[in-house]
């Protein structure tokens, strides 16, 4: 029993309210969760929580934030920057936690250029952090740039059909990032180069 219980790895979910309505523990028996998901979070909101992210000390973070950015407006930039400042602190502070950064999901048609752009610049700082990325637009966009309306109700949050497709996407996803060997000292960065 001992064993069963050195293998649990403990995964912190770090999100909105897609992130904060999964039945995570459900879908990942075997690890122990922690949701920082909260309904209506933005990247400001993920900033002021990071302590309690970090205090956690979590073998495996996933994060999946910026659309309500978008919803509220703010600039692509301000999103970008904001997660690159998350990902910088978590990594200078948590130099052995795995960490996975989701594209941001579609949504309705019109935010498709502003999320391309979003999630360009994430798959492309990602590295630099040694985190992976994970790029859920395939499995969840139409041509059109929006979210597949067999995947929501309101163009927006996912449905059942909708959870399963992303967990289709993120526990390989979740395989891979396990593979790696993690950080065995802290990043340092030189202030105000990021």
């Amino acid at each position: 029993m001992g064993e069963q219980l050195d293998d649990r790895r403990m995964i912190a979910f770090v999100g909105d309210s897609i992130t904060a309505t999964g039945d995570w523990q459900a879908w990942f028996p075997d690890d122990d969760i922690i949701n920082f998901g909260v309904p209506g979070y933005t990247t400001d909101d993920v900033i002021e929580r990071l302590d309690d992210i970090i205090d956690s000390a979590p073998d495996d973070i996933l994060m999946l934030i910026g659309t309500n950015d978008l919803g509220l407006r703010y600039s692509v930039e301000h999103l970008v920057r904001n997660t690159e400042t998350v990902l910088v602190e978590l990594r200078r502070e948590l130099p052995g936690t795995r960490m996975l950064v989701q594209s941001i999901m579609p949504r309705t048609p019109e935010f498709a250029p502003l999320i391309t752009d979003a999630n360009i610049h994430l798959r492309q700082f990602s590295s630099t952090v040694r985190a992976q990325y994970l790029d859920l637009w395939p499995a969840l966009a139409t041509a059109s740039g929006a979210l597949n309306e067999r995947f929501t109700e309101d163009g927006l949050h996912l449905n059942g059909a909708g959870y399963e497709a992303w967990l289709e996407e993120l526990r390989p996803g979740l395989e891979r990032l396990r593979d790696l060997p993690p950080m065995s000292r802290p990043l340092h960065v030189i202030d105000g180069l990021i």
